[in-house]
């Protein structure tokens, strides 16, 4: 009996713990759930809903999809900038200055930076400043306030056109005023509407043009599908900022609308890779292609500018003049070859010095006034011996010889 009543209390304990982690587990799984549907604009549900799955994966990535040669994708259309030409560009144009363009996101913002850079070349009048950075985005505010972050970078250098793309890592719900909201929820539509709103003031404020970029069709379905929605979201909130959005899923699928690594070159026709393996990011040949009509538009904004400043084209740059080329200068005249003494530091024998003689004999004869003088002729000098070694150090021969000359002299 006692055995039974142990193993009916196991069993319970059993079925409290399963039924225990079920319930954590659907409350995991329901978190995120949206709180209230959100509605697309018209026909892109639509045509989201024509679209094909995508394409397998492999143990390598996707398959390349076979497109016919000569097949045309639409092109990312060019338009003319109408919005007001902000002061700040004029001067700038005016004073000789680059235009500054910076590229505000997160890893995808990357990826648009170095398209715009290799577009908007120095040569032509620009500079491409990077102020993205990985694994930020507007519900990652308790990690960094972007904001906050780039009013003071941008208190020093502040930049003429302002390009923003942010959606990738904003996959998620978002902490606002002590709650969490639900991705995509009326609550967190409102607290990043309020964030970005703000962000993009702050851009003006410094006297930027702002364009969002949209996020390109994704290979996951379910992943894609939160796209689709975020992509709706901006899109409706740039309108009411009179902010243009820069669309660019319709030109990251293949001619049937459906997800593909590689599509055919404009030129020629061959499949070029436009994916990256992970099915969110681009190459750069991908990034390229989404941002030239971005590119052409930035450039017309530009011109109009460097037209009230009083010139279509953009200053020359400022290069310093090449040196001019000098003959060399002649090369001193070799010093002649110096021979040291070994010797030198060795102590020199000093002459003998010659006593005066006492006079014995009396003058024989008195020069007279009227005869000239005549000089006697004197005995030469006593040659001091030349400098050289110490008799000491010479062999005994020529030591010994020495020595009698010199007594001799005295």
């Amino acid at each position: 009996m006692k055995a039974a009543v142990i193993l009916l209390d196991r069993t319970a304990v059993l079925f409290l713990g399963v039924a225990a982690g079920a319930a954590i587990g659907y409350a995991f799984g329901v978190k995120d759930a949206p709180e209230a549907s959100y509605v697309a604009p018209a026909g892109m549900a639509q045509a989201d809903a024509d679209v094909a799955p995508p394409p397998p994966v492999g143990e390598e990535g996707p398959a390349p999809v076979k497109t016919a040669v000569g097949e045309a994708l639409p092109e990312q259309p060019v338009t003319a900038e109408t919005r007001a030409i902000q002061p700040g560009i004029v001067n700038a144009i005016a004073a000789g200055r680059p235009v500054r363009i910076g590229v505000f996101g997160d890893s995808f913002g990357d990826g648009i930076w170095t398209a715009l850079y290799n577009q908007l070349s120095r040569k032509s009048g620009y500079q491409v400043v990077k102020f993205s950075q990985q694994a930020t985005g507007f519900t990652r505010y308790r990690t960094l306030n972007l904001e906050t972050h780039d009013r003071a970078r941008l208190a020093q250098s502040p930049v003429d056109v302002a390009v923003i793309s942010f959606g990738a890592n904003d996959m998620m719900g978002v902490a606002d005023g002590g709650h969490v909201y639900a991705l995509l929820t009326p609550k967190w539509q409102a607290a990043i509407a309020r964030r970005v709103t703000s962000y993009v003031a702050m851009l003006r404020e410094q006297g930027a043009i702002v364009y969002w970029v949209g996020l390109p069709k994704m290979r996951e379905a379910a992943y894609d599908a939160d796209v689709v929605r975020m992509n709706a979201f901006y899109r409706d909130l740039m309108g009411r900022l009179g902010v243009p959005f820069i669309e660019t899923a319709p030109y990251s699928v293949d001619a049937g609308g459906r997800y593909s690594a590689y599509l055919p070159d404009p030129a020629t026709g061959k499949p070029v890779l436009m994916r990256a393996n992970d099915g969110i990011h681009m190459s750069y040949a991908g990034y390229v292609r989404i941002t030239k009509g971005l590119a052409g538009r930035i450039r017309s904004y530009v011109d109009q500018a460097r037209a009230r400043a009083g010139g279509a084209a953009p200053p020359p740059p400022v290069v310093a003049p090449p040196p001019e080329a000098l003959a060399p200068a002649p090369k001193p005249a070799p010093k002649p070859a110096r021979l040291d003494d070994p010797l030198a530091d060795e102590p020199r024998m000093s002459a003998p010095v010659a006593e005066p003689k006492a006079e014995s004999e009396p003058r024989a004869k008195v020069e007279s006034k009227s005869e000239p003088k005549t000089e006697k002729s004197k005995p030469p000098a006593a040659t001091p011996p030349a400098k050289g070694a110490p008799t000491d150090l010479l062999p005994d021969d020529i030591g010994a010889a020495l020595e009698e000359q010199s007594r001799s002299r005295r």
